[in-house]
């Protein structure tokens, strides 16, 4: 078994003092005695502007897919997922995106905050198809906040994973150079396009954010990969980190202390934990703890916090 938890430690400050509150408490006792006895982890190290979270980037060695930061093809391996025929095309993820534009910059919501219904979103792909199909793009559906595009210019494009952007000033995150110019002026004709669209008009006397632009991330072919049906990713700390919202940040921690970290306690063979936060991520190899280790546990706490801080 590999369990990977994404956003395990945050970056900011408010989400630092969550963090160390947990651990002062020792709120997560099945985390600290999984790691107790542990041999040293391999680190992944980058930081916190990299064009792909280090979730992502665990994600990638473990399945196999290879691409500098910003070029795993993830668009790719998502089309594979749903079994989709790629061909040899490059491919790109389109994520149906609100950009709230506040008084001196732009922010992205979180796309599963849009609540975005597969026919509202075939409706607005439907809206903009011609602008790519126009320019030689190919564009297809995939779910809701999911769609790809195939083009030859994409290959080697540089881009920022969502996760990186929601919450954030957009402008740094923007694909630059001579292979984002093309996509640069096509998005900015889909935010005309979608501007005062009829189907977003209705969202809006929903009260729900209408969706005014796409995001572009995971360019690149596809590539073979590896079957992982041991791998289980938890993502339950996902939403409440990039909404900063601490408290339920804290309980959906509790919450995976309590199960999945659980049952990876009561594993009687080796298994393997991978952590990742805002820089980096670790991943230790576990083994059932030895009864030396197991009485060590009983008469010294472990402190969690400054492993986790290196995240």
């Amino acid at each position: 078994m590999h369990l990977m938890i994404p956003f395990a430690a945050p970056g900011s400050e408010a989400g630092r003092l969550a963090l160390a509150q947990l651990c002062k408490l020792n709120l997560l006792p099945h985390l600290a005695a999984l790691l107790a006895g542990a041999a040293p982890p391999e680190c992944d190290e980058a930081d916190a502007h990299s064009l792909s979270p280090p979730h992502e980037r665990a994600l990638a060695r473990a399945v196999g897919l290879a691409g500098a930061d910003g070029q795993l093809p993830w668009a790719a391996w998502w089309a594979a997922q749903e079994g989709r025929d790629l061909g040899d095309l490059v491919w790109g993820q389109l994520t149906p995106a609100h950009w709230h534009v506040g008084t001196d910059q732009i922010t992205m919501l979180d796309p599963d905050q849009l609540q975005l219904t597969e026919a509202d979103s075939r409706a607005l792909l439907d809206a903009v198809q011609d602008l790519f199909t126009s320019e030689g793009y190919v564009l297809v559906y995939g779910v809701p906040t999911r769609w790809y595009l195939a083009h030859e210019s994409l290959a080697g494009l540089a881009t920022a994973s969502p996760d990186r952007v929601i919450g954030r000033p957009l402008d740094p995150w923007l694909p630059r150079g001579p292979q984002a110019r093309t996509w640069r002026r096509l998005q900015n004709e889909v935010q005309m396009r979608l501007h005062g669209h009829a189907l977003n008009e209705a969202r809006e006397a929903r009260g729900l954010p209408p969706v005014n632009s796409l995001w572009l991330s995971g360019c690149g072919p596809a590539q073979a990969v590896r079957e992982r049906p041991d791998l289980t990713q938890d993502t339950r700390l996902r939403a409440p980190a990039l909404a900063e919202d601490w408290g339920a940040w804290q309980a959906a921690w509790q919450a995976i202390d309590a199960g999945p970290l659980a049952a990876l306690r009561g594993q009687t063979a080796r298994s393997r934990l991978t952590l990742c936060g805002e820089m980096a991520s670790a991943t230790w190899t576990l083994a059932p703890p030895s009864p030396w280790q197991r009485l060590m546990m009983r008469v010294r706490r472990f402190d969690l916090l400054p492993l986790l801080e290196t995240l």
